[in-house]
């Protein structure tokens, strides 16, 4: 009988999961790491991912905060710049704009205004993203604010293992590192992954994968809508096409080596991301790739993206204005039939 049942090794464990085990493991590995947030002691954080720790390492290092975003990243800035490795979440990520002067102004110049002397070892994280009826106030992907903003790495994972393995780099960095987690993802049955613990689990900064092999049409996507691209690479088979999905996984730095050793193959691009369309990370992946690799081309790129508009509650008018795995098929086909 005892064979036939799984390990803890063995065991298939969801996103959620996956950040609440890396958390847990830094927490252990480094004596200095502390977390911070609204509810996330005695709550366990408004989804879970840090429940249970304060019970295991005690009220001093896993602080629960007042409501306020600018004095809870003010905070850790100040404790980061003496020597600790701070965890910031924010109960969603659409609050994080409370936050940007401390953000944006004072975490994220510190490494250059010092002449590099000053490092501030920092990951903000929180659950983002739409298709769950959040409406306006809960379903925002505003990733390029802090792309725009030097200094911050930023990353989006779409599985398990990377929600694992990119969370520990992450705490591991010198410098500070904005996290978007898909709660449409946290739970989710159908992408749960068996994970590695500690070093082996790690998941460098700044390095795409390639979620699907092919030959006809690269699609460049990540977060929530990389699964969208695997359902349209699906549909889009049935068509005759081959199409290729690279998950960039970290959108600062941004990996656009492996982009381009793709179109190297399919001449063909299509972008897809979840926040607007005006002035949205889509936009800037299309503009190094027609700077940096016009030649390989075969016609115009286009791109995926929410609608420029705040997303609606009703579930009709929220699916209308985002991505899906249909109107990445229909883009794929008008590049592969130019």
């Amino acid at each position: 009988m005892a064979s036939l049942m799984q390990t803890d090794a063995t065991i298939k464990k969801n996103y959620l999961t996956a950040l609440k085990e890396a958390i847990a493991e830094e927490m252990d590995r480094n004596q200095h790491m502390i977390c911070m947030g609204e509810d996330i002691g005695l709550l366990g954080g408004a989804f879970g991912v840090t429940d249970g720790l304060q019970e295991k390492f005690g009220t001093e290092r896993v602080i629960d905060m007042p409501i306020s975003e600018a004095c809870i990243v003010g905070a850790a800035c100040g404790m980061a710049l003496n020597g600790k490795t701070v965890m910031v979440e924010m109960q969603f990520i659409d609050f994080i704009s409370c936050g940007f002067d401390q953000i944006v102004n004072m975490t994220a110049t510190y490494h250059y205004r010092t002449a590099g002397e000053v490092a501030v070892p920092m990951v903000i994280r929180g659950p983002a993203g739409a298709y769950g009826g959040g409406a306006l106030y809960h379903s925002q992907m505003n990733e390029a604010w802090f792309c725009n903003s030097p200094g911050l790495k930023v990353v989006c994972p779409s599985t398990p293992r990377d929600a694992k393995g990119l969370m520990i780099a992450a705490l591991r960095d010198p410098n500070p590192v904005i996290f978007y987690e898909i709660k449409e993802l946290y739970r989710k049955r159908e992408i749960e992954e068996e994970l590695e613990s500690g070093d082996e689990a790690i998941v460098p900064l700044g390095k795409a994968s390639i979620s699907r092999a092919g030959e006809d049409v690269t699609l460049v996507s990540y977060g929530q809508t990389v699964w969208q691209c695997l359902e349209a690479a699906e549909n889009l088979s049935k068509e005759g096409y081959s199409a290729e999905v690279i998950d960039i996984r970290t959108l600062v730095p941004l990996d656009q080596e492996t982009i381009i050793n793709s179109l190297k193959r399919t001449n063909r691009l299509v972008v897809v991301n979840e926040a607007p369309m005006t002035c949205g990370f889509a936009g800037e992946i299309m503009a190094r790739i027609s700077q940096e690799a016009f030649e390989y081309l075969d016609a115009p790129p286009m791109r995926v993206t929410r609608m420029d508009t705040p997303v609606p509650w009703v579930k009709p008018l929220e699916l209308h204005v985002l991505p899906s795995a249909d109107k990445i098929t229909e883009a794929a086909l008008r590049v592969c039939k130019f």
